[in-house]
């Protein structure tokens, strides 16, 4: 077991809310690939262009990692989550006026600035609420509120984008969102605000930057994630244009998948944990599901362009089964590896250079969809990427415990008493 606190009383109100906002999250971060055969045809746009559209959220999303990963450990994580809350949902609501290419991939890279203060503000309010056996639990919960946001994105949004057009979609659910944060304001600080204060060292960037398991977390992330932002941006555009799908028959398989994901991301985080405090180590038990989940993805998501119609969907709710058996596991390694102090920076390097991966998986099916004229090359592409985030777990990620600071680095002035 870890030294850390046990989780408190408040613990569980916090965690929802933290649910609920990635919810939302995904949700605004998936409405333009479930939209993309509608506004493709209704802009004129080419597969390069929807490809770009779809990688410019990650610009702005992996860049400003760096900087909001800084500002969620050295200042209130609460505070800088409803900054890039109210940030993302302004944007989606200004993508329902979009009247072309220009004003979508400005419109995106506003979402992409806002919600890059997410999951830096999640690692820092976990780390410091969650001990280390419980971390899989609470990782699960936020990840799986993660997958059901495409899936109510994907289901209800393309049932009523079907309906009544992707603009008033947009629109409608960005300006319904902001009722959330009414209730952050009145219990977001709980958990933090009883957190009690630590006195581990708190390490400098330039430390963490000069931590193998960083750099190794990081390639695993960027093969592993590649295989995600494939599916999430382009699954919707494969179904309708590839497959033959209706819109309404896309949303209910789409939704599924990502169903299935969310039931994954809660098992395996509460098996990991369980594990733990049965006695296996965390190395043991958080590699073992990352390395497991990667390469069933990767098996699952080249049988899914392989097989028959009726078998891709197979394959599709099978590689949404083993993603959503890694997710959660590497969030609560990195926070292990990281500690309270630092898992802001931590997570916001370690995710902000993985979300290279949605600059380039939107970008390069697009390309390679029009020149090819399939989805073969683009598939096996992303199989291959999620090979080799396991090889990047296995070989160059060493053991899951807390790096000694005070070893390592220089505590910060006047971080001892920053809050979070």
């Amino acid at each position: 077991m870890s030294n850390h606190p046990t989780a408190s009383r408040w613990s569980i109100v916090v965690l929802v809310l933290l649910c609920v906002s990635v919810f939302i999250n995904y949700i605004d971060r998936g409405n333009l690939s479930t939209a993309a055969p509608l506004i493709k045809n209704a802009l004129h746009l080419s597969a390069t262009q929807l490809g770009l559209l779809l990688s410019s959220f990650f610009i702005a999303y992996m860049l400003g990692h760096f900087v909001t990963g800084w500002l969620v450990d050295r200042f209130e994580a609460f505070r800088m989550l409803l900054i890039g809350f109210v940030v993302w949902s302004i944007a989606t609501i200004l993508t329902g006026f979009a009247q072309g290419f220009a004003t979508l991939f400005l419109f995106r890279l506003l979402l992409g600035a806002g919600e890059s203060f997410a999951f830096p503000s999640y690692s820092r309010i976990v780390s410091q609420c969650f001990p280390e056996a419980q971390r899989g639990v609470a990782n699960g919960s936020i990840l799986a509120a993660m997958a059901l946001g495409p899936a109510f994105g994907i289901f209800f949004g393309g049932l009523f984008m079907a309906a009544y057009g992707w603009r008033a979609f947009f629109i409608g659910f960005g300006l319904i969102s902001l009722a959330w944060i009414a209730p952050w304001f009145a219990f977001g600080r709980k958990c933090v605000v009883i957190s009690p204060p630590t006195t581990d060292a708190e390490p400098s960037l330039r430390a963490i930057m000069r931590m193998r398991s960083l750099w190794g977390s990081v390639a695993a992330a960027t093969g592993q994630v590649y295989t995600w932002y494939f599916i999430l941006t382009w699954i919707p555009f494969y179904l309708v244009n590839e497959r033959h799908h209706s819109i309404s028959q896309m949303a209910i398989i789409g939704g599924s998948a990502y169903l299935v994901t969310a039931l994954s991301m809660m098992t395996s985080g509460s098996l990991a944990d369980r594990w733990i405090r049965s006695g296996a180590s965390p190395t043991l038990a958080r590699k073992t599901f990352l390395c497991a989940g990667g390469t069933g993805c990767a098996i699952s998501t080249m049988g899914c362009v392989l097989s028959s119609a009726s078998g891709s969907i197979v394959f599709l709710l099978f590689a949404g089964f083993f993603y959503g058996t890694m997710v959660p596991n590497a969030f609560a390694a990195v926070q292990t590896l990281a500690g309270p102090r630092a898992a802001g920076r931590w997570v916001g390097v370690w995710n902000g250079l993985a979300s290279a991966s949605g600059i380039a998986a939107p970008a390069l099916t697009g390309f390679l969809v029009d020149r090819t004229g399939n989805f073969i090359l683009p598939f096996l592409v992303a199989a291959s990427m999620a090979l080799a985030g396991v090889c990047a777990w296995l070989f160059f990620v060493g053991r899951i415990e807390q790096v000694d600071w005070s070893q390592r680095a220089t505590v910060i002035p006047g971080a001892a008493v920053a809050s979070s």
